[in-house]
């Protein structure tokens, strides 16, 4: 991995034509360098993060991981879809509150004689108790291949009905139903299935009966190999062998929308339920859709010290580019006409617990993490937590979509961790950004390294490298102002923009006013900001002679090496 060199329209005559290159949506943040205590340089023979994964990996594994779905009853999520089930379904005169007792009493009354007719433990989750912690005794006694393994009660916050009560003028009762937030009980089933392994169902106890399931696609995987008697050695959710890389990597594409459905459909069925069959017959049924998703890459090493040196590598990365432990950029928000901008913001963190170092993304409410997983691989994951974030909907039918794009994210970052770290230009690629360029008739002005409107303008660009969604002129230029120290108009962005478009360093999504950093644009900005905030800026007080500023032991060598060379001349007699 040597230089990087411009792209091949750039190079040659200054006659160069305009550079177009394939849509790069890269994203993340970047700041000043913040002043910090840093670790010890890596010695010259540290691997870089390119050999890294190109050369200590021997697994590599897309699968989806944790998968929580939320259900609701379409017809029962208004007050008039309420009243409509109680008075016209029910075939009550008034739709009373009285009504949910009985249905909530004959509901729970089900779930303990269910727990005693099959010997299933039933117990109370106390406040802060640590529920996976307390199923995994029980699970661990389990040998059945499938059924319920424990059922647990907690009281949990919910968005169910409370009714209003009103009076007419000829002293006739009515009621009115609003969605609030209440303390109720949910009933936990915790499962082993025979297609999913582990998992569990959640139920509200009121109406409208919201449901969550849990499962876990690295699980689901799992149970596909042992059908297949295809050997693995298992990781907590994950792998870290297989005989056949190949079956496994098609198990876990195989995981789809149906796989999902047929899941509930069959413990819906077997489980004690809220409503009648003929209340589901009739149309008052669950819908199940996404509510959360992790979509991983992991990768596993040769060696446990190869994935020490990768994140050695990215963390120190991190921490020049001014994004130490637990500091929080936030972007500014996104202002549309139809749309409140999100409560959110973007941040990127390093944080670590331990002696186990991680790297933390964050955009609107999904999360981008990456961490050393079990002291055996690099587990690169993005959590969906709404699919709203990047444009999708919620239903099942959207999952390969949703697979997609975190398998896209998870390759980016990687992709940019590995040109950041690497990202040197070559001789005659630099010199070109130096001088301005023709396009026929057209002058691209150059992009001087020396420039401080240049140096702020690929500071800020560096910090858009994560970003899914691009970044846009008004993104940009607040950052530009702040990393410059003065102020930055919307007429210098907008030329500034211009030339780096013309240049090969971003690219504009058609029809949109957003850019995307090109790979090229990632080692050209990474370039600038590393060379300046890592050599220029530190040792920049070196060039005024006795400067207060130069450390004590700097300067006395620095006075040592000028009186030596002083020698060398006199004896030569070219003392000037």
């Amino acid at each position: 991995m040597g230089s990087f060199a411009a792209p091949a329209n750039l190079q040659g005559s200054a006659a160069a034509r305009p550079f177009d290159v394939g849509t790069g949506a890269m994203t993340g943040v970047l700041a000043r360098s913040t002043i910090i205590d840093l670790p010890a340089k890596e010695g010259p023979m540290t691997p870089n993060i390119d050999s890294i994964i190109r050369d200590h990996v021997t697994l590599t594994v897309r699968c989806l991981d944790r998968i929580y779905l939320q259900g609701y009853m379409p017809k029962l999520q208004t007050s008039g879809g309420l009243c409509y089930f109680l008075r016209d379904h029910l075939g009550h005169p008034i739709p009373s509150p009285a009504l949910f007792r009985p249905m909530h009493d004959g509901f729970v009354n089900a779930i303990k004689a269910y727990a005693a007719d099959h010997a299933v433990p039933l117990i109370e989750f106390k406040a802060g108790q640590d529920k996976d912690a307390i199923v995994a005794t029980y699970r661990a006694t389990v040998t059945a291949r499938e059924g319920v393994v424990i059922i647990g009660v907690a009281q949990e916050k919910a968005r169910a009905f409370k009714a209003h009560k009103r009076c007419g003028p000829q002293g006739g009762v009515t009621f009115d139903f609003t969605r609030q937030s209440v303390a109720v009980n949910h009933y936990y089933f915790y499962v082993q299935d025979e297609a999913w392994g582990p998992a569990f169902i959640k139920i509200g106890t009121y109406v409208p009966y919201p449901i969550k399931i849990c499962l876990n696609g690295h699980e689901w995987v799992k149970q596909q190999l042992r059908r297949q008697r295809i050997q693995f050695e298992s990781l907590d959710n994950g792998f870290l062998a297989c005989a056949d890389p190949r079956t496994l990597q098609a198990a876990c594409d195989a995981l789809g929308p149906r796989d999902l459905q047929t899941f509930f459909d069959r413990w819906s069925r077997r489980l004690p339920w809220p409503l009648r069959p003929e209340d589901r017959a009739a149309g008052f049924d669950h819908r199940i859709t996404l509510c959360q998703l992790e979509i991983s890459l992991t990768q596993i090493f040769d060696r446990p010290i190869q994935g020490r040196h990768f994140f050695e590598a990215v963390i120190r990365d991190n921490l020049d580019l001014g994004r130490p432990d637990r500091v929080r950029l936030l972007f500014p928000r996104r202002l549309t006409a139809r749309t409140p901008p999100p409560a959110y913001g973007y941040r990127t963190r390093v944080i670590t617990d331990g002696v186990e170092p991680s790297l933390h993304i964050e955009y609107k409410r999904s999360h981008l993490k990456q961490y050393f997983k079990e002291g055996h691989g690099l587990r690169s994951e993005l959590t969906i937590n709404n699919p709203n974030d990047f444009d999708f909907t919620k239903g099942l039918d959207q999952l390969p979509a949703l697979r997609a794009l975190g398998d896209d994210v998870n390759r980016t970052l990687l992709n940019v961790e590995r040109v950041s770290h690497h990202c040197t230009l070559t001789t005659d690629a630099l010199d070109r950004l130096q001088r301005p360029l023709h396009l026929g008739r057209v002058r691209i002005s150059a992009l001087r390294f020396g420039d401080p409107r240049i140096q702020a303008l690929c500071q800020a660009l560096s910090g858009f490298a994560h970003v899914p969604a691009g970044v846009r002129h008004r993104d940009l230029r607040p950052r530009g102002a702040a990393l410059l120290g003065r102020p930055y108009s919307a007429a210098q962005m907008s030329y500034d923009l211009r030339r780096l478009r013309l240049r090969g360093v971003i690219e504009r999504s058609v029809g949109t006013h957003r850019y995307h950093v090109t790979p090229y644009g990632v080692r050209v900005t990474f370039f600038y900001s590393k060379l300046y905030l890592r050599i220029f800026r530190p040792h920049a007080p070196a060039l005024e002679p006795f400067s207060d500023a130069i450390p004590r032991p700097v300067r006395t060598a620095l006075l040592d090496l000028n009186a030596a060379i002083d020698r060398v001349y006199q004896e030569a007699a070219l003392a000037a």
